[in-house]
């Protein structure tokens, strides 16, 4: 019981704990009250309410000097031993049931088997208190058994041996549960801060693909207009050549209505002639074959395809493989 004791005394007042218990980061325990007081002597000048720290603030733990680091709670942030508390409530609990006082009396249980006899001894056969009775005539005669206080202190002994290395393993077990929670966040910010570098990457990516995309068009674009503006100096020579025929038609018309002879021979020598120079139409070009045709601007992206579609994660750098006739090779943004 001595040693159990011994694990539940705070390190500061050096008394049995006083609930609430409050284990530090570093796996030890302290008093609220006396973290508080720790707390308050290290930090003199922090604002404190009703006698207690309200804002963050760091002492050092008493029993290995670590450093404590507060948050804006105060010491009221800090965990609380649930299973310290209720250890200190069991044992305070066996100590007075173990201590009667004088006025008071403790019932003995009596035997089953012999109603009037007290259970005084405990067969270590059988591993059950029983009643002298039942070692003389009874079931336990055979039996090997001890007297009842030897075996009461040897398994109040290894009780509470038992019950301090709970206590321990309680604090070995929220070491490891602080270190899990800190992996926790230490994941999600290295998850937060890798997303976020694989969509500036991503982004200059796409911020890539429009340059390319805008010097193409710009190509096409410039081709286009070239051919639409020879399309239309060709389409008003073509314009002025037919008006040109219609007024000259107009004036064969008018000729061959004039009644006299002379005038009409007159008139037609030269009329011929411009007609003749009309129907000529060698001096107007002519649009070749598949001028309108822009295929030649056609792209492919099954390579690049290929390599957009393999993109993943190689020691950190995003890899493009473009297909197996062709080497991988690294594309960092």
């Amino acid at each position: 019981m001595d040693s159990l004791e011994k694990q539940l005394i705070c390190p500061i007042c050096l008394e049995m704990f006083t609930k609430p218990v409050v284990i530090l980061p570093c796996q030890h325990n302290l008093c609220r009250k006396c973290a508080n007081d720790i707390f308050q002597s290290s930090n003199p000048y922090l604002p404190t309410r009703g006698g207690t720290a309200a804002s963050g603030g760091r002492f050092r733990c008493p029993s290995c000097r670590h450093e404590v680091v507060l948050d804006r709670h105060g010491v009221y942030g800090l965990q609380r031993n649930l299973l310290v508390e209720n250890i200190i409530d069991m044992y305070k609990q066996e100590y007075i049931s173990s201590r009667p006082s004088p006025e008071q009396k403790v019932d003995q249980p009596m035997c089953e088997v012999h109603k009037d006899e007290k259970i005084n001894i405990y067969c270590l056969t059988c591993g059950v208190p029983t009643c002298s009775m039942c070692k003389v005539f009874g079931a336990h005669k055979d039996c090997e058994v001890a007297p009842l206080n030897s075996i009461y202190q040897t398994q109040k002994t290894e009780l509470s041996d038992r019950i301090a290395m709970m206590v321990g393993n309680n604090d070995r077990i929220q070491g490891i549960i602080s270190q899990l929670e800190e992996t926790c966040r230490s994941i999600e910010e290295n998850g937060r801060r890798q997303k976020s570098k694989v969509c500036e990457k991503f982004d200059h990516l796409y911020t890539i693909l429009e340059d390319r995309k805008r010097e193409m068009n710009v190509k096409v674009n410039a081709e286009q207009e070239e051919k639409l503006n020879y399309i239309r100096r060709l389409t008003r020579k073509y314009g002025d050549h037919l008006e040109s025929m219609t007024k000259i038609m107009e004036t064969g018309i008018q000729t061959l209505e004039e009644p006299e002879m002379a005038v009409f021979l007159q008139n037609t020598k030269p009329l011929l002639q411009k007609i003749a120079e009309a129907s000529n139409t060698s001096h107007l070009e002519r649009v070749e074959r598949g001028y309108e045709n822009m295929d030649h601007y056609s792209v492919s992206f099954k390579r690049e395809g290929r390599a957009l579609r393999n993109i993943d994660f190689v020691d950190g750098i995003f890899m493009f493989r473009l297909g197996r006739e062709n080497a991988p090779f690294h594309f960092t943004c």
